[in-house]
């Protein structure tokens, strides 16, 4: 394995000698109307959700809206997934022309079969030499900083030799989740297995898993270069806030942040289909909530900006919604 030539960017290591955290990337939420949120609240930068290259390469515009940035977006880092290195440089050329992001980040962690059986996302942690062989492609292909999200291995620990096979492809910093593909999201991440990658390698190392706070942030934080938070932003984007310092939002906060990301998720799809798109992100904004489970199944079912608008007055009613708006922030949405 060599190293391919080029200048590597200090994007990653520039943002993450700044106070904050991560938005992970997660199929089905990382969408613009969520990366608007956690940017708006503190998050050093935001991934979209995966991108296939073969569909980057075969499908035209519908993949290209996964990785679509809202108007302004700063720091948009893409995500793409794929096992055939050619694919994965061609696709990603192309994203970077197209979509102008600050970065590029490959997927070797998702789990889930249907990424796996095509050899992409955690299958690349059986073979480090494809691995390196897919991300190296990448790098040479593209004028942006590469990084690679990963797993702890297969089935058991074994990520520390292809985090150095990726290191010697040009990836700029890894991001790695305290668990391995077998064991999905189950148990408990290991940060110390996490730190041990990062000892292994001399790029920045971004830790992930089971960070819902500013106690798990600080506890975690001196064990790497970063920190990633994935489902601890679920229904709550203001966690990159808290964990620089500010205050949790009151009941009332959290309400009228819901109906603003109904408002942004309408601008950004349409109303029928933004509503759609946030019911599984709805139900996570009430935990805690006395009578959640209620409140839940009504959110969960909503299907117009009205409907939510009606479930929301008649549980919170002293909560005033009518000044809440989207800004505009989300006009001019290039896809259909």
């Amino acid at each position: 394995m060599t190293a391919p030539a080029g200048t590597v960017s200090n994007f990653f290591s520039e943002r993450l000698a700044r106070p904050g955290a991560v938005l992970a990337p997660m199929a089905g939420f990382t969408d613009a109307p969520f990366r608007l949120l956690c940017r708006e609240a503190g998050a050093l930068w935001a991934v979209t959700e995966m991108v296939s290259s073969l569909g980057i390469i075969h499908s035209g515009r519908r993949s290209f809206q996964v990785g679509e940035p809202y108007p302004g977006e700063p720091d948009l880092v893409i995500q793409l997934f794929g096992s055939d290195p050619a694919a994965m440089g061609e696709a990603g050329a192309r994203l970077v022309e197209e979509l102008h992001p600050a970065a590029l980040d490959i997927n070797m962690g998702c789990p889930v079969p249907k990424v796996v059986k095509g050899g992409g996302g955690s299958c690349l942690l059986r073979t480090p030499q494809l691995a390196h062989d897919v991300t190296a492609a990448l790098v040479r292909a593209v004028a942006v900083p590469v990084s690679v999200k990963v797993r702890l291995g297969w089935d058991s620990f074994s990520v520390i030799e292809v985090a150095q096979a990726l290191e010697t492809a040009g990836a700029s910093c890894l991001a790695v989740h305290g668990r391995t593909r077998q064991q999905g999201y189950s148990g408990e991440a290991d940060w110390d297995k996490i730190a041990a990658v990062a000892g292994s390698v001399t790029i920045p190392v971004i830790g992930s898993g089971d960070v819902t706070g500013m106690a798990g942030f600080a506890a975690r934080r001196p064990l790497v270069s970063g920190v990633m938070i994935a489902r601890g932003a679920m229904g709550r984007p203001w966690v990159f806030s808290e964990v620089r310092g500010e205050p949790a939002r009151s009941q009332n906060e959290i309400v009228r942040g819901v109906w603003r990301h109904a408002l942004l998720n309408a601008a950004w799809y349409g109303e029928s289909r933004g509503m759609r798109a946030l019911r599984g992100q709805l139900g996570h904004y009430f935990k805690g909530f006395e009578g959640a489970s209620a409140i839940r199944n009504q959110v969960t079912r909503v299907n117009t900006l009205a409907e939510l608008l009606a479930v929301l007055s008649v549980n919170f009613p002293r909560v005033a919604l009518n000044d809440v708006t989207a800004d505009g922030l989300l006009a001019g949405r290039r896809a259909a």
